[in-house]
């Protein structure tokens, strides 16, 4: 039992600090710099930490700056308005990632901005089933021989699922539930006072006030995990944030 929570909330948090710092704020935002055997250590580290279910670096990008560019609008990827719950959400999300992991950028918005790192090799294999039968049987032996067959059962899925699940969670809360520091256009929420489940990805109408801005926490009593952490990295001269705190 003990193992089983400890196991679930590590990869959790290993699993999403990638997706928040890697994904969102380097691929997508390009909030800091980085050297380009580091980016390739980060990227792989990314494939790692979501396994069977690790987010194309390219195809995020560009969903997700359409998802600023047209935020909780018809032409938004993943707006949780047009929608009846967060299932058939992910199912058309799903589907649009897939278009976007194959399409030219130049097609979809001028707006988009190409400078996403990308590892044809890795792609690939993280696309295949080999890869997905590769983690499936890697969770399923750790579960087997540490606890039971209950967790198995229960715990698996959510290791295969685990970045899209995070995803959905941000999108759907995000837009959802909570307060507003910025009276936007869209309806981007702050779901938590202090996000430390979702290390600051639920800050989402902070950061669509101000996509580059580092720090998601905005008001004194916000704590943004992630941007901490990037602190860190950049103190021990491993990434160099732009100025925008």
């Amino acid at each position: 039992m003990v193992f089983a929570i400890l196991f679930l909330i590590l990869h959790w948090f290993f699993s999403l600090f990638l997706h928040s710092f890697f994904l969102h704020r380097y691929c997508a935002h390009h909030q800091f710099k980085m050297s380009k055997n580091t980016e390739k250590f980060f990227y792989f580290l990314t494939y790692l930490a979501q396994g069977p279910s690790f987010l194309n670096p390219k195809s995020y990008s560009i969903m997700h700056q359409l998802h600023h560019e047209h935020s909780d609008t018809k032409e938004d990827p993943h707006s949780p308005y047009f929608y009846k719950n967060i299932w058939s959400m992910m199912l058309k999300t799903y589907k649009t990632y897939r278009e976007f992991m194959i399409i030219d950028p130049k097609l979809v918005s001028h707006k988009v901005i190409h400078h996403y790192p990308e590892w044809k090799i890795v792609d690939q294999f993280a696309r295949s089933k080999i890869n997905i039968l590769f983690w499936g049987v890697i969770y399923t032996s750790i579960y087997y021989y540490f606890t039971n067959i209950y967790f198995i059962l229960i715990c698996v899925p959510i290791h295969c699922f685990m970045g899209p699940f995070q995803g959905a969670i941000v999108n759907w809360c995000g837009h959802k539930i909570g307060y507003r520091n910025f009276p936007l256009e869209d309806k981007s929420r702050n779901t938590f006072f202090q996000d430390f489940f979702l290390m600051g990805e639920l800050y989402q109408n902070n950061h669509h006030q101000d996509k580059m801005r580092s720090n998601f926490a905005v008001k004194w009593f916000e704590v943004d995990p992630t941007y901490l952490m990037m602190i860190i990295l950049q103190k021990i001269h491993v990434i160099k944030i732009k100025t925008k705190v």
